[in-house]
């Protein structure tokens, strides 16, 4: 078997993680501590189950058409080849506020296209909320989405800009079928290399977004 390397794209999620600007921090908690579960099994057996309060707007998550539409599919209805070993372009934009098509690779039918815009390196602080955050603009969304893109993905806190409340990447994107995934980082180390990307979330009943691990491997 060839070599690979397996580079993990996603933020982790911790007791207080700050994510997206106005929402709420999950909360970690045991359901039931390692204590507690001596008293259910036998001698020297004892387990951890743990509790998550949070909203779907979590980490790295992924956004489905039922995030913007409310005809859309949901989590549970996504078909996983879209996410799932997708071979992927990588886009280099930064220094670039408004990734428009000019930007983007012509050829993008059945791809993962990911924008490294280097606004990760925010995370965790103030300044990954600005408001003048890099991001998609309408036109470069709707060109993906003709061009038949599996599914998009970027390191910044919106695939939109966030300066109004106007979400055309999302809206483009979605209407149709195209998922998204946003707060993806360490995109700069895919510059310049081949990578397979995956970022599947479970299939949750009337959801349109939730937490994904994405990944991109690499030969």
């Amino acid at each position: 078997m060839a070599p690979r390397r397996t580079l993990d794209l996603s933020h982790p999620v911790a007791d207080g993680t700050v994510t997206y600007p106005g929402l709420p921090a999950p909360v970690i908690t045991d359901h039931l501590t390692r204590e507690a579960s001596r008293d259910r099994y036998a001698p020297g057996v004892e387990f951890q189950i743990g509790r998550i309060d949070m909203v779907a707007n979590t980490g790295t998550y992924l956004d489905v058409p039922f995030h913007r539409f409310g005809d859309g599919h949901d989590l549970a209805g996504l078909d996983p080849d879209r996410v799932v070993d997708v071979p992927g372009v990588l886009v280099d934009a930064r220094g670039t506020t408004a990734v428009g098509p000019d930007a983007l690779p012509d050829d993008v039918e059945g791809l993962a296209v990911l924008v490294l815009t280097g606004w990760d390196e925010r995370w965790g602080t103030a300044a990954y909320g600005d408001e003048a955050n890099p991001h998609l603009t309408g036109a470069g969304a709707e060109a993906l989405a003709r061009g038949g893109a599996s599914v998009v993905g970027i390191d910044s806190v919106n695939i939109d800009a966030m300066g109004d409340g106007e979400r055309p990447a999302h809206t483009a994107l979605l209407d149709a079928g195209v998922p998204v995934v946003e707060h993806l980082t360490g995109l700069d180390r895919l510059v310049g290399t081949d990578f397979r990307f995956t970022a599947l979330p479970p299939a949750v009943v009337g959801m349109g977004t939730f937490p994904v691990r994405a990944v991109a491997v690499c030969p």
